[in-house]
C-alpha cells in the first residue's frame, strides 16, 4: 500500500500498473497532475502476512490541489500472485 501511494505521490503511473492485478487493471490509467499527494494515513490492516494470500488496508491519504486540499479515505483488497502483493479493487469510505 504505502508504495501505491509513493508512486500517486511522485507520478509513477507504470508502477501502478504493474501492481495492480490483471483481473481489475484498467487498459489505461491517468493521474490528475494537479493533485499533490502528502499524507498517508495506515488506519487498519487485516491478514497480509508472509503465510496470507489476501489482506485488506484500510486507509486516509491526504491531497492539496489548485482550490485547496481534499483527501480519500479507501479500503483497499489485495492479493498475493507470484510472490507479489497487487492492489485488486477498493471502496472508498464517504
Amino acid at each position: 500500500m504505502r508504495s501505491r501511494y509513493t508512486a500517486f505521490a511522485v507520478g509513477d503511473t507504470a508502477y501502478l500498473l504493474r501492481s495492480w492485478h490483471p483481473s481489475s487493471r484498467p487498459e489505461q490509467f491517468e493521474l490528475d497532475s494537479s493533485l499533490r499527494w502528502y499524507r498517508l494515513d495506515i488506519l487498519s490492516t487485516t491478514a497480509g502476512g508472509p503465510l496470507d494470500t489476501e489482506g485488506t488496508v484500510e486507509f486516509h491519504a491526504y491531497f492539496k490541489h489548485d482550490g485547496g486540499a481534499g483527501s480519500q479515505r479507501e479500503f483497499s483488497h489485495f492479493v498475493r500472485a507470484g510472490g507479489r502483493w497487487l492492489y485488486l479493487d477498493g471502496v472508498v469510505a464517504s
